[in-house]
């Protein structure tokens, strides 16, 4: 350990004093070829040993090396302090014009080699030092700077100028250039008056360079060696396109020149005079060529032109409501830094955000840096928050195309905090009367007894049952309006009397025959029943008896779906009779038989008649059976009953979970109630979720209006949710037919109308049947008044089951979500905040977006998992 610390220290040691000793040179950066010039080379601290250098092949060494040592001693409050240096000195000589590179110098300063820095020297083959030059060539050239300068105080262009040199000039709006003003001379200048510098019309110019002491260093201008200044360095944003042009910059100079006394002896140089010229120099306008950024420019552009970079971070991410913090986004690069807007930045809903606080960060040059923009907000509400990212779209002048740049979204964590407490309410001295105030309120309790379920969807107008009972009903009054009618029609019709007659008149001429057959008297007998059975076939037949013949009998029985051995014993006991009008007697046991086959054969025509008629009734009864609803209604079973009862004693002991869970598990069963509805929701509140509280309430209130408990308990929560929204006033008609249409639910009032509609069939038939004109008046005019009260019930009835079908209404379930004017997260404004709990009209739906509207008409979009549907 203690060789790895000697070690450590020696070597920041040597470095130290590499540090502190070094070679540093001093000469010209740009010579002429006929000039000679000095290189001097400076060694600080102690005295150097070994020094070596070597003026290479591109210099004539025509002096040197001249060595120097110097030594200087200060004493300040005491503390004394020593410095001192060695100089090596040389005069080279160029050889030949070009940019040559003079080698490194060595030497030793305490056993350690130290070098020189190489040093780049421009030659230019013509052009001639100013005689205020630091080389003496330049100090003994008198003659040369005479003619260059004349001495009648007019001094050259050539001599004197200055210059405006742009880094470009062409470029897009929003490009940086930078603009450099200098001053070119040749001559002795003294000093300066009036300087003017362009005020740059159509730009944004900001001075990145003011010199206070003008310093001079050579340079070379067309082939030409000057001593050049810069006078003034501006950064220029062009704001216009076109071409924009830079004024002229001026300046006064105060040049010295020397005034020969005009003798011819050598003494004359050196008694010459010395005056003072006033020289006013202008720089050449120049022209910027300006070109406008190419179109479609994404929304996020915030005119940065250049290359640059963004990133963004926030105070705190876990915070609680009412608490402040701070967004801050940080864009950095090179181009008009000091010209970026400010990005934009969309915070969740329901945040205050504050104004933008900027610091700018530019270089001294102008054209690289950075811009902090810091956004302080404070959350309203708390939950899981997401700021998108920031997106910001900047032009390259490289790749000449727009860029957009992208941070990470920042997610939030906000907490519960303290409310902020209202302001104490100003007590009025004097006044001691008090308001009745609630100590506290809740929701009312749930219903613990049948819940009365039903099938989702399942509703009494429109069923099976509701459409049969109606059928029935008017089946039944016109069967009792047919049954009057026929029996009127019956009493009218003679020939119809003598059909329904025909077996009991030929059953009484059969006594008679009878009475006949037990005398035994023969033709008579005969005669009797020959009467019986053809007065039978004319009154069931409605025939008259001359046109009864044989075949008009078969032809007529069989038509009346009689079978024909029956039509063949009928036929033949005629047959017999007739035969036995013209025969001697066959016999008492004859007689018996001929009697009991007439009594049988008319009893079954009788009865095959009859059945024929009948039929129809029996195939209408048939079908009425047939059409009659035998649907299995979904009762509360034994499974049901327990889910409820448990659900029930799990909100009595404050298990709210565990009841949510029982009576969902009831509903997805496919049965509902509003008892059912309203007891989830009871528990969802108890639970702390208020907007799946409110949705449930509202679905009570859908399936049954007049629900009183959900109602009460919508109403608790309406006055805790965060949104209020005042509704547009209906016409006051239409709330009042709503109101009444609350009074009872869809089923209800589906019950009266069939009640209504059975009451006005009664008195209907009242008004047809009645003997009497006050009679057919009271059922005409009743029968009016219960037709329209029917009329109202079933549209009361429709109108809630329609409202109850139709999916289009929903609740907002997130703590805080933004209503946008458009189905897109992208290039959307944001139009108003909305909060959990907030009833909504769905008016379309759009992919994942769903278009609503509040009670007072406003309108926007929402994705469809921010709500759910009632």
């Amino acid at each position: 350990m203690r060789k790895l610390f000697l070690t450590i220290l020696l070597a920041v040691s040597a470095l130290f004093a590499y540090a502190q000793t070094s070679i540093q040179v001093q000469t010209h950066n740009v010579v002429a070829l006929d000039e000679q010039f000095n290189v001097t080379f400076i060694i600080e601290g102690s005295k150097p040993s070994d020094f070596t250098w070597e003026p290479g092949e591109d210099f004539l060494l025509v002096w040197g090396p001249q060595q120097g040592r110097s030594t200087s001693v200060q004493i300040v409050n005491g503390k004394r302090t020593e410095s001192s240096q060695t100089t090596y000195s040389y005069i080279l000589k160029p050889l030949r014009p070009g940019k040559f590179t003079i080698a490194r110098a060595t030497a030793r300063v305490k056993g350690n080699e130290i070098y020189s820095k190489e040093q780049t020297i421009e030659v230019v083959g013509q052009g001639a030092s100013s005689s205020s030059g630091h080389t003496s060539q330049s100090q003994s050239r008198p003659s040369q700077q005479q003619r260059q300068s004349p001495q009648q105080g007019g001094i050259s262009d050539n001599d004197l100028f200055m210059t405006m040199s742009l880094s470009r000039t062409n470029v897009v709006v929003g490009e940086p250039i930078t603009a450099t003003v200098k001053l070119y001379q040749r001559v002795n200048i003294s000093g300066f008056e009036s300087a003017s510098f362009p005020s740059f019309n159509g730009f944004w110019s900001q001075e990145i360079e003011t010199p206070t002491n003008i310093e001079f260093s050579r340079e070379t201008y067309d082939g030409q060696i000057y001593n050049a200044a810069v006078l003034r360095k501006f950064v220029l944003i062009p704001q216009q396109t076109g071409a924009l042009k830079i004024d002229p910059s001026e300046l006064v100079c105060l040049v010295s020149i020397r005034v020969s006394s005009g003798g011819n002896s050598i003494f004359d140089g050196f008694f010459d005079d010395y005056r003072t010229v006033r020289k006013k120099v202008t720089s050449r306008p120049v022209t910027v060529n300006v070109s406008p950024l190419p179109a479609g420019a994404p929304a996020s552009f915030g005119g940065g032109v250049g290359e640059f970079s963004i990133s963004a971070s926030v105070s705190k991410d876990s915070l609680l409501t009412h608490e402040a913090a701070s967004l801050i986004v940080t864009v950095s690069g090179r181009g008009n830094v000091s010209l970026l807007e400010t990005p934009k930045v969309s915070f969740p809903p329901d945040m205050e955000v504050y104004d933008t606080k900027v610091v700018s960060n530019v270089s001294p040059g102008g054209l690289s840096g950075s811009k902090r923009y810091e956004y302080p907000f404070i959350p309203r509400s708390y939950g899981d928050f997401i700021i998108e990212p920031v997106k910001y779209t900047y032009y390259d002048i490289n790749q000449k195309r727009y860029v957009t740049l992208e941070t990470a979204p920042i997610e939030l964590k906000v907490g519960k905090g303290k409310e902020v407490e209202a302001s104490s309410p100003v007590v009025m001295p004097g006044v001691n009367r008090k308001d009745v105030k609630n100590l506290d309120s809740d929701i009312r309790y749930i219903n613990t007894k049948d819940p009365g379920l039903v099938q989702k969807g399942d509703f009494f107008l429109g069923s099976g049952l509701f459409w049969t009972l109606m059928s029935l009903i008017a089946a039944a009054t016109a069967t009792f309006w047919l049954t009057l009618r026929k029996l009127a029609a019956r009493r009218a019709d003679v020939a119809g009397t003598r059909n329904r007659k025909a077996t009991k008149m030929a059953l009484k001429r059969l006594q008679l025959a009878n009475t006949f057959l037990k005398q035994n008297l023969y033709t008579a007998f005969y005669e009797e029943l020959h009467k019986a059975l053809l007065g039978f076939i004319s009154d069931k037949l409605n025939m008259p008896v001359a046109e009864l013949s044989r075949d008009r009998i078969s032809e007529t029985l069989k038509a009346e779906n009689v079978q024909q051995e029956q039509i063949d014993t009928f036929i033949g006991i005629l047959d017999a009779c007739e035969f036995a009008r013209y025969s001697p007697a066959s016999g008492h046991e004859a007689m018996e038989a001929h009697y009991s086959s007439a009594l049988d054969v008319i009893s079954s025509i009788d009865s095959s008649m009859k059945s024929k008629k009948n039929s129809g009734r029996q195939a209408m009864l048939l079908l009425i059976l047939m059409i009659m609803p035998f649907a299995a209604q979904a009762g509360n079973d034994a499974y049901v009953d327990s889910l409820w009862t448990t659900a029930n004693a799990a909100y009595e002991q404050g298990l709210w979970a565990d009841a949510v869970d029982g009576y969902e598990m009831i509903s997805e069963m496919g049965l509902e109630s509003a008892p059912l509805y309203c007891n989830i929701g009871n528990a969802y509140f108890k639970s702390g979720n208020l907007p799946k509280a409110v949705l449930y309430y509202e679905k009570a209130l859908k399936l049954d209006p007049s629900y009183e408990d959900a109602a009460a308990n919508l109403e608790l929560m309406n006055n805790m949710i965060q949104d209020r929204i005042d509704p547009v006033p209906p016409f006051f008609l239409t709330k009042w037919l709503k109101d009444v249409s609350y009074l009872m639910p869809s089923d209800a009032w589906a019950v009266v109308a069939v009640v209504l509609f059975a009451l006005t069939l009664g008195l209907f038939l009242l008004f047809l049947l009645a003997p009497t004109v006050a009679g057919r008046r009271t059922g005409f005019f009743t029968g009016i008044a219960t037709l329209v009260l029917m009329v109202f019930a079933f549209s009361f009835s429709a109108s809630q089951k329609k409202e109850y079908m139709n999916a289009d209404e929903a609740i907002v379930m997130r703590p805080v979500t933004s209503v946008k004017s458009s189905p897109s997260s992208e290039s959307t404004k944001d139009l108003f905040v909305l909060h959990e709990g907030t009833k909504v009209k769905v008016l379309d739906t759009v992919g994942a977006w769903n278009n609503i509207e509040l009670a007072d008409g406003r309108q926007g979009w929402l994705p469809s998992a921010d709500l759910e549907l009632i």
